[in-house]
């Protein structure tokens, strides 16, 4: 089981990056949201270090033509799922990961203040693997170990925070694979 380190903020045994795109939360924030988000750099690429140069500000926008949206674009999530189920760290769970962008859940705005964001590797155009949906429940058991406040009805997509701009992870992602 994935264990949170009490000192860090960080699951104990996955890799970790520091992503700078991130702050501290507003005081006395209750940590009570998880959304989950999917990306691929450019999209339905996967096997890369794209995501982790976004997320770390070193992605080359001249790589591919996508990219070029990307420039100058600070954003990072909690956690990353890749295709194989490898987990990646970039914010320490304490801290506000810039995930969901201009939000509203259940009348609250800034989602990222109280939420805590995974990405998924893929597009909201096709299926997630076995294996990510698998590490995927194991980061929720923990989550919501950890933060109690966390129930099924918080954990969202990002499409239902951010409706107007965003639509994943999208229709291929299976919610009655987590919401257990």
């Amino acid at each position: 089981m994935l264990k949170i380190n009490n000192n860090s903020g960080l699951f104990d045994d996955i890799t970790h990056y520091n992503s700078e795109n991130c702050n501290n939360r507003p005081n006395n924030t209750i940590i009570d949201t998880i959304i989950i988000h999917c990306i691929s750099l450019p999209a339905g690429s996967y096997d890369n270090q794209n995501i982790v140069d976004l997320f770390m500000n070193n992605l080359d926008i001249n790589q591919d033509p996508s990219f070029e949206s990307l420039k100058d674009v600070k954003v990072s999530s909690h956690l990353l799922i890749k295709r194989d189920g490898e987990i990646i760290q970039f914010v320490p769970f304490n801290l506000r990961a810039w995930h969901a962008g201009v939000s509203k859940h259940k009348e609250k705005e800034n989602c990222n203040d109280y939420s805590i964001g995974i990405e998924l590797e893929g597009t909201d155009k096709s299926n997630f693997t076995d294996t990510q949906y698998e590490r995927l429940n194991e980061i929720i058991k923990s989550l919501k170990d950890y933060y109690p406040k966390i129930v099924d009805e918080n954990i969202i997509g990002h499409n239902e925070v951010s409706p107007d701009r965003k639509n994943d992870p999208g229709p291929f992602f299976e919610w009655n694979r987590i919401k257990v």
